[in-house]
């Protein structure tokens, strides 16, 4: 394709582009949900957390689940005045072995959650909840599907929420405004190379 060509090109979805977004009107905070056995989908939320940060909002993370790891996130978010972090898990289920305990803190995190919401009703504290591992939680029986859904759907309208965690129920999807499934194609731990620091974790 030549140069000429190429730009006319270019000048019409240019064109193309601008009608669809002048084409949106509606102006209120969304449900995600990062889905799928892929890897990350806890990595996009938490950069989107900290887009959100950079545009000089408020975010909350709280962390179902994975408990007291030492994760990179966890230290960045350190840094952070903007950024709430909650960690409500014990740890992966197959380390914890305690169904009850697990129960307790998946609880204990999702009242929690609860309050951050309720928090937005009026003053729009966080601009974005990131819900990290909570489809594992509900996967699990953790949690009641029906409860969350119904407090998520109706969550205040200016507040983004953003859910984690492979495994998310039809429910959820349901009510979602975007839902991204990670697919795997390939991954070095099953080629037999360890985890490593500052990608996996």
């Amino acid at each position: 394709m030549s140069d000429s060509n190429h730009k006319e090109e270019m000048k019409k979805l240019q064109k193309e582009q601008r009608e669809k977004v002048k084409a949106k009107y509606i102006d209120r905070g969304i449900l995600v949900v990062n889905t799928g056995d892929g890897k990350g989908k806890s990595t996009a939320a938490f950069g989107t957390a900290v887009r959100a940060v950079g545009h000089g909002y408020k975010v909350a993370v709280v962390q179902f689940i994975k408990g007291n790891w030492s994760t990179g996130e966890q230290k960045i978010f350190e840094h952070f005045d903007e950024i709430t972090h909650i960690v409500s898990g014990d740890g992966f289920t197959w380390d914890t072995q305690d169904k009850s305990k697990d129960i307790e803190s998946a609880e204990s995190g999702w009242k929690k959650v609860c309050e951050l919401i309720e928090e937005c009703r009026e003053s729009s504290k966080y601009h974005l909840i990131v819900l990290d591992e909570l489809n594992i939680a509900l996967s699990y029986g953790y949690l009641a599907v029906d409860k969350v859904v119904e407090v998520l759907k109706n969550k205040p309208e200016k507040l983004n929420i953003m859910v984690t965690g492979r495994g998310a129920p039809e429910e959820l999807i349901a009510i979602a405004d975007t839902v991204t499934e990670m697919k795997p194609i390939k991954h070095a731990f099953d080629n037999g190379i360890q985890a490593q620091r500052g990608i996996e974790f």
